[in-house]
């Protein structure tokens, strides 16, 4: 399986717990018939794995919202306000349709409903790289934005804005 898994594997991986489980209650039912010296213990471990089957299948309902958008490029987000403002790190080596693109799926990504509030703002999630003018120091360039509702989830109203300044610097730091 790769990571993150999907909500079917999810599913699937419900399934295999919840059959184990049935095996551990057919298997405690045992004990109990043939008063096993374990049959308690037994009890707990078909506890255990009935929890595990209810987390599990929680996890098969789709918690997880992952988009994935052609030309994006992996990001790190390095600031989250856990509210309106969230600022993602991108590789210096990105070009404007790669930011473009990963900008989309930030959006797309760092979504929340609890995001939503009483005055329901935009959310702001804005891309920087690092830069270096000298060995010393590292200095901060953003190179573009999007703003997006947190009201609906599938919206694709965004305002993105690139940088373009900050792109042609990137490119001065790059060569």
């Amino acid at each position: 399986m790769n990571f993150p898994l999907s909500t079917t594997d999810w599913l699937e991986l419900s399934k295999w717990v919840g059959i184990a489980t049935l095996a551990f209650a057919g298997i405690t039912a045992l004990a109990f018939i043939f008063k096993w010296g374990i049959r308690f213990r037994l009890v707990g471990i078909t506890a255990f794995t009935g929890v595990l089957t209810v987390g599990v299948f929680g996890l098969s309902l789709g918690l997880f919202y992952h988009v994935e958008i052609p030309g994006a490029l992996p990001y790190t987000r390095v600031f989250d306000d856990g509210g309106r403002q969230i600022v993602i790190a991108v590789p210096p080596n990105i070009t404007e349709t790669q930011l473009n693109a990963t900008l989309r799926q930030a959006a797309a990504n760092l979504y929340s409903p609890g995001r939503g509030g009483q005055f329901q703002e935009a959310l702001l999630i804005r891309a920087r790289t690092l830069v270096h003018p000298n060995a010393e120091v590292s200095q901060p360039l953003y190179l573009g934005q999007v703003k997006r509702s947190v009201i609906e989830r599938e919206n694709d109203n965004l305002e993105i804005q690139i940088f373009t300044k900050n792109l042609a610097r990137l490119q001065q730091f790059n060569s």
